[in-house]
């Protein structure tokens, strides 16, 4: 690979790199979009760029996160807002309302996720393990399953199962569009 030299020209490609990612990077995949070689260059690169997205965009953001990969992103409190603009969900809301049940209820048994959403959790295990956003241990003839550290990292939520449940209640709460009671399986039918 040719080294670049030209700041325009690493900083263009860090720019692309983190456009067309769709998901945090980590500095060294940065240094290998960028070309430079370098750590501190690509990271003096990288704050300009949080810099000039900062006073360029009022909706858009690069930020670090708590294990220090980058992401390009939609600020949080624009997502409502734009939901019916985007061209293409990340995943259909069955599937969604799978993994937020999982999410919540973690470690949770296929046994039970079966017995609250219905057979067709099958093909939502499939997928969501193809993407590596849950995982699963054998327990005897039980799958237990729990979320991975891809998606913590993808849907920006840091700490342990505990500290995610609490997080993703409160999220739950704030929302208008679901009613809250006090059984977690009415939340997550409802979610």
């Amino acid at each position: 690979m040719v080294k670049i030299e030209n700041d325009d020209e690493a900083t263009a490609r860090i720019e692309a790199a983190l456009y067309s990612a769709g998901r945090p990077l980590s500095i060294e995949d940065l240094i290998k979009a960028s070309g430079t070689e370098s750590r501190t260059k690509t990271l003096n690169l990288l704050n300009l760029i949080m810099k000039k997205a900062k006073l360029a965009f009022k909706a858009i953001e690069v930020v670090t996160l708590p294990d220090d990969s980058y992401v390009f992103q939609l600020k949080p409190e624009y997502s409502s807002t734009i939901r019916r603009y985007a061209s293409k969900p990340i995943l259909p809301n069955a599937t969604l309302k799978t993994l937020s049940y999982i999410a919540y209820m973690q470690p949770i048994s296929s046994k039970q996720l079966v017995e609250t959403r219905g057979s067709g959790v099958y093909l939502h295990l499939k997928e969501l393990r193809q993407l590596d956003y849950i995982e699963n241990q054998n327990v005897g003839r039980l799958k237990i399953y729990s979320t991975t550290t891809k998606f913590q990292k993808y849907f920006g939520i840091q700490g342990d199962a505990d500290s995610l449940k609490q997080k993703l209640f409160k999220r739950v709460r704030k929302s208008p569009h679901i009613a809250i009671s006090s059984s977690p399986q009415t939340v997550a039918s409802q979610a």
